[in-house]
């Protein structure tokens, strides 16, 4: 029977430079390229045209399509251009480009949402342009409007940050401590939960700390810490569920059908600051750390920042990037050019030199299973690998590739260096060809 596993995952060095780096608001830059694809779903379609003038927090970009969240401005200034872009997962995004006027100004259409109900709170959620802030870009909005809304429900913050390098939810964390527990505090109006418990690995004790310190100073029994263990992957949301509750959440079952809604710490924080200001989503606080880094450090940055100019507000490079990611090292993306905007799921810029950006040569298979002991769910990627080398997709439905969350474990603690995250990607594009046809 499938089950996730809690002890067999990674535990290696944490990498965590940057936890004790208060956040450093960076100065608007000069030019910010808004990409209209920041979410799971369709892409927005441009609102606005070369030489219109925008304001913060106005809403440049939008479409018909169900699955989509709008897109709003980050800086005031002057539209200069639409652009075509290359992006990480080798599409093409659509980009507003805007030069600042610098000054900042603020929309007339930013101004708290009126929330009275739990529709009404779900349509201010969408406005607000928020997905999820963990990495997976899913609208947070349709997160929120789980079709069996009314049972009983746990919310489940997702405070692990379990990546390495990464500590832009760790300072959240500490720094938007209230806005957390405000947040937290509209989802379960609404979504009528119960109980919330807010994650967090035992390596940031601090934040654990200020959680609990706070909760007993405002009489708050109903939203408690959970602290885990620091390995990675606990942040996975289905390791996360089974962590926090003992349920298990297979591939294609929603965590709601289970009970439970998971949110993201950065994505409740900001929703208990929304709520305040209706400001919606148009910064961002930003890890950029990596050898080629000069300052390593926690950044607040716009939305649409060039990642050359977040780069240069932290000292620009020290040595040449030989790989730069957006994102973590187990489950970011390697980009091609650091000219490329932060969008609304970066928790992370990393730029590494030669030193870290080595990728040793792949050799043979020995048949070693440590990366079947490192599966949190207790799959066969040497399996995966075979099969999808024979096309064999009865195979690969047997082992259950489709349950791969992807995280990158399997490669990490493969002695051979072979890429069985990638090989297991590419076997699930092929089972899912072939369940199409």
């Amino acid at each position: 029977m499938f089950r996730a596993k809690h002890l067999n995952s990674i535990s290696a060095g944490h990498y965590k430079n940057t936890a004790g780096s208060e956040t450093e608001v960076m100065p608007v830059p000069s030019v910010v390229k808004i990409s209209m694809s920041q979410n799971i779903g369709a892409p927005c379609k441009p609102l606005v045209k070369k030489g219109d003038h925008v304001l913060v927090g106005e809403k440049i970009g939008d479409t018909d399509a169900f699955l989509h969240v709008p897109v709003h401005a980050s800086v005031s200034g002057t539209v200069t251009g639409i652009e075509t872009q290359r992006n990480a997962m080798g599409g093409y995004d659509t980009l507003v480009v805007i030069e600042s006027d610098s000054k900042q100004e603020i929309s007339p259409s930013v101004a708290p949402p009126q929330i009275t109900d739990q529709p009404s709170f779900i349509e201010a959620v969408k406005e607000s342009g928020l997905v999820g802030l963990g990495g997976a870009s899913f609208p947070t909005w349709l997160k929120f409007n789980p079709r069996n809304l009314g049972d009983p429900m746990t919310l489940i913050i997702n405070g692990a940050e379990c990546e390495p390098f990464i500590t832009s939810d760790h300072r959240t964390m500490l720094e938007d401590t209230q806005n957390i527990i405000d947040g937290a505090q509209i989802i379960m109006k609404y979504l009528q939960a119960d109980e919330c418990y807010i994650a967090i690995e035992n390596n940031k004790q601090d934040a654990i700390d200020k959680f609990n310190s706070l909760l007993s100073a405002q009489g708050i029994t109903n939203i408690k810490t959970f602290p885990l263990q620091a390995r990675y992957p606990k942040g996975a949301e289905r390791v996360l569920i089974y962590e926090v509750t003992g349920k298990t959440c297979d591939a294609g079952v929603l965590p709601a059908d289970l009970g439970c809604i998971v949110s993201n710490i950065t994505s409740v924080s900001f929703l208990g600051q929304y709520i305040k200001d209706g400001m919606p989503l148009v910064k961002k606080r930003v890890t950029i750390d990596g050898d080629a880094v000069s300052k390593p450090g926690n950044v607040l940055l716009p939305i649409g920042t060039q990642i050359h100019d977040a780069i240069a507000f932290c000292g620009g490079y020290k040595q040449e990037p030989r790989k730069i990611l957006m994102g973590g090292p187990m489950m970011g993306r390697a980009i091609y050019s650091d000219r490329m905007p932060i969008v609304k799921n970066n928790n992370a810029i990393l730029a590494f030199g030669r030193e870290q950006s080595v990728i040793p040569e792949e050799t043979p298979c020995i048949g070693c299973g440590r990366c079947h002991a490192a599966c949190p769910f207790d799959l066969l990627p040497t399996g995966f690998a075979d099969a999808y080398e024979r096309k064999d997709v009865k195979r690969l439905n047997d082992l259950k590739v489709m349950q791969c969350m992807e995280c990158g474990s399997c490669s990490y603690i493969c002695p051979a260096r072979r890429p069985l995250a990638f090989i297991n990607k590419l076997a699930k594009g092929l089972v899912r060809e072939a369940s199409q046809k």
